[in-house]
Order: C-alpha cells, then structure tokens, then sequence
C-alpha cells in the first residue's frame, strides 16, 4: 500500500517532545534480554535475510561489483544450507538491491542473468548523501533513476531546513519528490538521524517524512558519523504507529549503517515485533539497509546446520 500522506499538521510536529532517559531504557532491553535461540533463531535470521536491501554506494563501484551484488542477491544463502533447514524451494531472496542511479541499468541486467527479475532496484537519489543540490537537480535525478528502471527510491531529506525548523519546507521538498515518483514507485526518505542533532528532531522528521507521502522512513543513508541506533530506530517505529493510529496507513522502516551481525538483524526484527507487531517483519513494511551483514547471517546458518563455525574460505561471499 502506497502512503498518500495528508496535510502538514504542524500543531503536532511542534508539540512533540522525547523523554530521552525513557527511551535509552526501553532501547536498552532490546540488547540485553534473551534473544531467539537455534531453529527459531535460524528461521529469524532468514525473515531478516528476505528484508536486506543488498547495498553498494562506494565510489570505486564497478560493473563487476554489481554483478556479484545481484548474484547474491538472487542467492543469499548456500544451497547446502537451505537444503539441510528444509528451505531450499522457499525462494529466500533479498528484498532489494539498492545502487546509484548510474547503476541501475546494469543492476536490471545483472538481476535478471541471475534469475532474480523479481527483485526490486532501489536507487539513491536526491543528492544522496548530502541532499545539498537544487531541488530541480534532486527531482530530476529521481525521475532519471525510474526512466532507467528502478522500482524504488531512496531520497535523502535536507537536513539544513530540519535544523532550522523549516518543517514546512522539508515537507514540500518530500511531497514534490513524491510526486516524482509517481503512483508505481515506493518512495523511501532518509532522514540522516545522525545529523539531525535530538530525538526530538527525529521524531518531528519522521512525522513531516509521512505526512509528505514517503512509503517507508530511513535512518540514514550511512555516509553519516552515527547511523542506525537503537533509540533512533524506536523514536522512528513510534512515529510510524502514531501515525498508523491517527490515518490508518501503514509506513514502512529501514534502519540503515552499521548492522553487520546476525544479532543485530534479529534485535532490530524484536523492535518492530514488539513495537509495531507482525505486520511489520515483512520486507513489504520492514528494510535493513546493508552491505555486508549477510556475511555473519550466513557463518550463523552454517553453525546451526554444521555445528560449527566455517573457515573463510568455506563461505564464498559476493
């Protein structure tokens, strides 16, 4: 379901507020409890898996990097693995591959070599990651990024209007991004949560994000000092279900930078469980962005099939 988004409701943007020492706690618990253990861990660390959007956004990226990137995409996991689990008709995929705009073409091309056609290419956009380019530039660069295939955008806020509390012009900025985007294109707004200085901030952002339109809200486009957190990633999944509960429209989420392990993945599936329910552990409502986080998601399969860890070289990564 698309987010039509609404007014801005400034009265409800400015009178938010963040208790911080309630969300450093309640943030904390996800850590520290007792976490999903063997084959209900192992079918987390799958769910997680199908919500990747599998990323490459360095400048030295190549033809042959996106090659390997859609190869895995389309082949996450080792056969043998997925065989030994009972999963190896289940068709567990990643739930995007997110690239430059640049990229898209060849992500199309390699996708589909990879009997992956099914697989959304997300690209960045909008100035990522900075956001300071005009907004005619960030607008066409959008529709350039569809024109060339892509089926998702990531766009990128202008944090200067955020911390001036110009939340009528983030707002504008995002529904006119939208509108290019037209009605078959997800749209995905990065915050860049690490810029933006308090929660409070966040909280604001994430509001102004889907009263805009945008289908999902991210935390960052990872370029950023800090990235996703988990008090951040609550402030957020706050947001949205307050949002939920005053529209009836379900946005999605996307933590994104620095989650790299397989407890990571699984903590952050606890928070949107536990926060926003099932609904949202799907890749429909629920992203990670990431580059390399499969790479311990599948060292911990091998460990519960095998019952032990692989050598490097036994898990060929893209």
């Amino acid at each position: 379901m698309m987010n039509p988004g609404m007014e801005l409701d400034l009265g409800w943007v400015q009178k938010t507020t963040i208790n911080l020492p309630a969300v450093e706690r309640r943030a904390a618990t996800l850590r520290t409890r007792r976490t999903v253990k063997k084959s209900w861990q192992a079918a987390w660390l799958l769910r997680a898996v199908t919500c990747i959007d599998l990323t490459t956004l360095s400048g030295d990226d190549t033809s042959s990097n996106v090659s390997r990137l859609c190869y895995k995409a389309k082949h996450p996991i080792r056969e043998d693995l997925l065989k030994a689990m009972g999963m190896e008709d289940a068709g567990i995929e990643v739930g995007a591959v997110c690239v430059y705009s640049s990229r898209v073409p060849e992500a199309i091309k390699y996708l589909k070599q990879a009997g992956g056609s099914s697989i959304p290419v997300a690209s960045v956009a909008t100035g990522f990651p900075a956001g300071q380019t005009p907004l005619e530039t960030r607008v066409e660069e959008i529709r350039r990024a569809i024109k060339m295939g892509a089926r998702e955008i990531d766009i990128v806020i202008s944090r200067t209007k955020a911390l001036q509390g110009d939340w009528q012009g983030v707002y504008d900025e995002i529904k006119v991004c939208k509108e290019a985007c037209g009605a078959d294109v997800h749209m995905k707004t990065i915050l860049g949560t690490g810029d933006l200085g308090t929660l409070t901030n966040v909280y604001k952002a994430s509001l102004v994000a889907m009263m805009a339109g945008s289908d999902f809200i991210k935390t960052s486009t990872g370029k950023e000092g800090v990235n996703a957190t988990l008090p951040v990633g609550l402030v957020m999944v706050r947001a949205i279900r307050d949002y939920y509960h005053k529209t009836g429209v379900k946005v999605g989420f996307k933590p994104a930078g620095g989650i790299r392990s397989a407890k990571d993945s699984c903590t952050w599936l606890a928070l949107m469980k536990e926060e926003l329910g099932d609904e949202w552990m799907k890749n429909d409502l629920f992203r990670i962005g990431a580059s390399s986080l499969l790479t311990d998601i599948e060292r911990q399969l091998y460990h519960f099939v095998y019952g032990r860890y692989a050598a490097a070289h036994q898990l060929p990564l893209a």
